[in-house]
């Protein structure tokens, strides 16, 4: 089960944190290369608003090529099966490697923006399948320490991506287009390891009904004397199911079924992106830079904020299946409340004192702490446990496409935000923190330990009401 998690890992949301990474430290390189493509093409200088607007394309294509992965991703994990999805997911990823890759040497940026859109792509198809084989192949008392897998990798492609960046490292200017392209060594370390591993059991029963193949995944994963338990719950869930097939997003909205298992989604994944956490990203370099650390040293001090989300992905790892998912992820929320109050007061009073950009530091990495330790781990477990076979690839699909949405809004809308509201742009995350933890208090019931049918049961009373 542990390498089943490391082989869907590293070609799935370890090449999304991958990808968001390498991005930043070629920056200056890739300005230095549109300026002088433009140049011998044209025979003109290139002007400073169409380079930054042929940057924010190649910055925000990714997001667009995320938004069209999200939603072919449940599709493909219903045609080619879970594993089927990954490994072909792989081909995209390598395709995108080889044009960033020859961007340079063909002096032709176009091939960057398209590179950028397909690696957006993978990472969107990534996203959406990867949870979905982790959440179905894990037994449920293991289910949530497995689904913090995909947050894990996540996380772990950011920090690689802030090392490979460095200068030292492919961070120079000679070696941006090697950085962009070794994306294709993640996809590559996963055509390699994961054939080895079986297709997910509940794909196998309740969707292809093949229940040999399905008890020989299962004696594969949970081991031939331990087995029988999880295929007597498929063989449930499948007899509950009647032969219903998988499920379009769009009846999930007319479904009453599903009604407040899909607002649970489209909240929590909202709340998620627009919590605050790309604004302390933004943010960063400036709180820095305020508290006298060099621009040269910024990149160093960047990778504790990707060690710090790494450490707490894994520890949520570790105690997601004790605590709980709903202490976790609502104490994750009112921990991010209170520290947007601190940084208000803290960026408020910025140059008043020369200790209070330590404040503000300090304040950063404990936001990210706990983001990490709630709301960026335990919402796409709760996404996989909330749904029963046959919503749960469309489920992802409108979680998928709602997360991007939100993720491309923030990064067009914040920079406005920030210049209209300055520091107390915070307040803004403040109060979306302190709705989302109340709505979680008040709606989403603990799966720990429970079957997918259980946790139907317990969403019947408030899709049907209390005296069905």
């Amino acid at each position: 089960l542990f390498l089943a998690v490391c082989a869907v890992g590293i070609g799935g949301t370890f090449q999304y944190g991958y990808n968001v990474s390498i991005i930043n430290a070629p920056t200056q390189h890739i300005h230095m290369f549109l300026n002088e493509t433009w140049t011998s093409r044209y025979h003109r200088d290139l002007s400073p608003d169409l380079l930054t607007f042929l940057w924010s394309v190649i910055a925000s294509i990714f997001s667009l090529g995320g938004l069209c992965g999200a939603l072919m991703g449940g599709s493909m994990a219903i045609r080619l099966g879970r594993k089927g999805a990954l490994l072909m997911n792989n081909v995209i990823a390598i395709l995108a490697s080889i044009l960033m890759g020859i961007s340079f040497p063909t002096g032709l940026f176009e091939l960057l923006i398209a590179g950028r859109f397909l690696i957006g792509i993978n990472s969107g198809i990534g996203l959406c399948v990867q949870p979905l084989y982790i959440g179905e192949v894990a037994p449920k008392h293991l289910r949530g320490s497995m689904a913090m897998g995909s947050s894990i990798f996540l996380t772990g492609g950011i920090l690689t991506g802030q090392i490979i960046g460095l200068r030292e490292l492919l961070g120079a200017e000679k070696y941006w287009p090697l950085l962009l392209s070794s994306s294709c060594f993640p996809a590559f370390a996963q055509l390699l390891f994961l054939p080895w591993f079986p297709e997910s059991p509940r794909y196998l029963l309740i969707d292809r009904g093949d229940e040999l193949s399905c008890a020989r995944a299962l004696k594969r994963f949970h081991g031939s004397s331990e087995y029988r338990q999880e295929m007597e719950d498929i063989q449930r869930e499948c007899f509950a199911l009647d032969g219903e097939k998988p499920k379009k997003p769009w009846q999930l909205f007319t479904d009453r079924g599903v009604r407040w298992q899909l607002i649970t989604v489209i909240v929590m994944t909202m709340g998620q992106q627009l919590s605050g956490i790309n604004a302390i990203y933004f943010y960063a370099t400036y709180i820095f830079e305020q508290a006298g650390i060099s621009a040269k040293r910024i990149p160093y001090v960047t990778l504790g904020t990707g060690s710090c989300e790494c450490l707490t992905a894994l520890t949520c790892g570790l105690l997601i299946d004790y605590v709980g998912r709903r202490c976790l992820i609502i104490g994750g929320y009112l921990l991010m409340t209170l520290w947007s109050i601190v940084l208000t007061f803290s960026l408020t009073y910025q140059e008043l004192y020369p200790w209070v950009p330590y404040v503000s530091m300090a304040a950063i990495f404990a936001f990210i702490l706990s983001f990490g330790l709630g709301p960026g781990g335990i919402t796409n477990t709760l996404t996989a446990e909330l749904f029963i076979q046959s919503s749960r690839p469309a489920a992802y699909m409108i979680a998928g496409t709602i997360s991007w949405i939100s993720f491309f809004t923030i990064g067009m809308l914040f920079p406005f935000i920030v210049n209209g509201l300055k520091q107390y742009c915070f307040l803004v995350f403040l109060l979306e923190c302190s709705l989302v933890a109340t709505f979680i208090f008040l709606v989403i019931p603990e799966t720990k330990n429970k079957s997918f049918l259980e946790i139907q049961k317990e969403f019947h009373k408030l899709n049907f009401g209390r005296n069905t």
